[in-house]
C-alpha cells in the first residue's frame, strides 16, 4: 500500500472560510471507501499507487465541479512496497524510537 498526503484548495470562492468545501471533499473520500485521516493542513489517505492517484484527481476536480475557477493542489505519494505500511506508522515509529531514547 502507499500512502498519499493531499491538500486541495479552492481559489476565486469569495470565501475565505473552505470548511464546506473540505466538508465536501470529506464526503467524496467517504464515497471512495479509501482509509483517510483528515488534519489540520490536509489529508492522508491509504491505497494502491493507482487508486491514490485516481482520487486525487476526482478531488481536484470536486472544486471545478462546484464553481471554484481555479484550483490548487498539493499531493505527496510516497509509494512502499518492500512492506505494507497504514496511516499512523510513520509517527507511530517516531515515538516508538523517541521512548527509546527516553529510557
Amino acid at each position: 500500500m502507499a500512502l498519499m498526503d493531499i491538500t486541495v484548495v479552492p481559489l476565486g470562492t469569495g470565501e475565505s472560510s473552505l470548511s464546506a468545501w473540505i466538508a465536501g471533499l470529506e464526503a467524496l473520500l467517504e464515497q471512495r471507501g479509501l482509509p483517510f485521516r483528515m488534519n489540520d493542513m490536509g489529508t492522508t489517505v491509504e491505497g494502491t499507487a493507482d487508486d491514490l492517484f485516481a482520487v486525487a484527481r476526482d478531488l481536484h476536480e470536486y472544486s471545478f465541479l462546484y464553481g471554484a475557477p481555479r484550483v490548487y493542489t498539493i499531493m505527496k505519494i510516497d509509494d512502499r512496497r518492500d512492506r505494507q505500511v497504514s496511516i499512523g506508522d510513520k509517527v507511530a515509529s517516531v515515538q516508538a524510537r523517541k521512548a527509546a531514547q527516553d529510557k
